[in-house]
């Protein structure tokens, strides 16, 4: 894998930056989460670093509303922590919703419907393909 990704990247200087980069990320969320209730921490996420600001996402528009009423805060805080950043830039995560299904309708036939359905077919040729789907489904009617 390592491999993979130092041809794609372009040799281990470029894989190594994307790692102290991946690496100081985990380590802001950790802090960053720290600066925040508890609530309002499991809310948003930071997404990335560019520079001295921290780009945080947040699960909806009051999420991003409050965190950035709270942004001088935190940078203090982040600050006492290690962490010198100037800025930090909220953004509302877009989630996709999944895919809306209706629930699959539930067919079942009464008794009184398997019966009719076996005595129709019994009125039929023998070798009717009318016949044998009409048993089949009366023998596995519910």
């Amino acid at each position: 894998m390592t491999q993979l990704l130092q041809r794609y990247l372009g040799g281990g200087d470029a894989l190594a930056r994307l790692q102290d980069h991946a690496a100081r990320l985990r380590r802001l969320q950790g802090a960053f989460e720290r600066c925040l209730p508890p609530l309002l921490a499991a809310s948003c996420k930071v997404g990335n670093l560019k520079g001295d600001t921290l780009v945080v996402f947040a699960q909806g528009n009051a999420v991003a509303v409050k965190l950035k009423q709270m942004a001088p805060s935190v940078l203090e805080k982040l600050a006492g922590q290690g962490h010198a950043l100037q800025d930090i830039q909220v953004r509302v995560a877009v989630h996709q919703p999944a895919a809306w299904r209706p629930a699959p309708m539930e067919r079942s036939i009464s008794a009184e419907g398997r019966r009719s359905l076996t005595d129709f077919a019994a009125t039929l040729p023998a070798d009717s393909p009318l016949r044998e789907s009409l048993e089949r489904l009366a023998r596995r009617s519910r």
